[in-house]
């Protein structure tokens, strides 16, 4: 286990060990760059949110793939209308980008402590990986839902509002507090399980390639930002193609419920007609765009993450990978 690289012995450790002690500057730096990396990487992919969540609950784009829905909503609404959503994306995602990344350090920095040893901490490294993600993005969401909430009606109902302040506003006349967090709990459902895939499948993939090089070869991709460049984006895209197959039911349930469709009744209830509904099949409508974008979302992430983190003068994050 390693605070400051992937290299290190291979003799377990079983005495307490010493933890990097994050300041409240690393955390800010930690928070800035997980909110400029987010809402650059969500604000870029606008467009084909658009097109993803039209075919979700559009019956009209039920039988479009991603390029003949593009081309439909160009036809219909000008090329302006594949930035519908813009605002409420970048600002929500600034937020929740924020917190997610800075509390995926902080949680993962807890949950290793709790562990007490190296040992420890490798073995159960999993459970931190797990717990620290889905902790970090349950905080991340209670930013979020409220401003996804606006960005699916000004998506999904043409009209609804000019932007991010009018769409806010007229959710929060219209609905109140209940409307605005009506999706919570099936972006909880979306959003933790992108989490884990984004990051659990991204540390696992480091750690894979680390672990079947040599020494050498390990002290050579320290030295070459071409070679780290490209790990970092191989196992961004990865662990992007992992994030949009766990997310996409509840990412479809979240799209149907702001949409106002579904019985009424508790929120259990809805979502659980809402799966019967649209079966397997329909659960996962739009996964191969989402997939696209998820992919490029998740590995331009980590990249800028570590760029912008480094340019900050932040400390490298907590590792605790398997050396052998």
């Amino acid at each position: 286990m390693s605070g400051s690289s992937k290299s290190g012995s291979s003799i377990p450790v079983v005495h307490p060990f010493k933890i990097p002690q994050f300041t409240p500057k690393d955390y800010s730096s930690f928070f800035l760059a997980g909110a400029i990396c987010c809402t650059l990487s969500h604000g870029a992919m606008t467009p084909i949110d658009v097109v993803k969540t039209r075919i979700q609950i559009d019956p009209a784009f039920k039988s479009h793939g991603f390029l003949s829905g593009a081309k439909h909503v160009v036809r219909a609404e000008g090329t302006r209308g594949l930035l519908t959503g813009f605002g409420p994306t970048a600002v929500g995602y600034l937020a929740q980008g924020g917190a997610k990344f800075a509390g995926y350090e902080l949680w993962k920095k807890k949950f290793v402590e709790i562990a007490g040893t190296q040992e420890n901490a490798v073995k159960y490294r999993t459970a931190i990986y797990l717990g620290a993600s889905s902790v970090a993005e349950f905080f991340a969401d209670i930013l979020l839902t409220p401003l996804e909430a606006t960005r699916i009606r000004l998506v999904s109902n043409r009209g609804y509002a000019t932007g991010l302040v009018s769409g806010f506003l007229r959710l929060a006349r219209e609905g109140g507090v209940r409307e605005m967090y009506a999706g919570f709990l099936p972006i909880l459902c979306k959003q933790i399980p992108y989490a884990i895939g984004q990051f659990t499948v991204n540390e696992y993939c480091h750690e894979l390639v680390y672990r079947s090089v040599s020494e050498q070869t390990k002290r050579e991709i320290s030295e070459s930002a071409p070679k780290r460049f490209s790990i970092a984006l191989g196992s961004g895209i990865i662990a992007g193609f992992a994030a949009a197959i766990l997310s996409q039911p509840a990412d479809t349930l979240l799209s149907q419920i702001n949409k106002g469709h579904g019985p009424t009744g508790s929120m259990t209830y809805r979502l659980t007609v809402l799966a019967k509904e649209a079966g397997f099949k329909g659960l996962f409508a739009g996964l191969g765009p989402r997939m696209l974008m998820t992919a490029g979302l998740v590995s331009s992430q980590f990249l800028m993450y570590g760029a912008i983190k480094e340019a900050l003068g932040a400390p490298p994050g907590l590792e605790i990978h398997k050396e052998d």
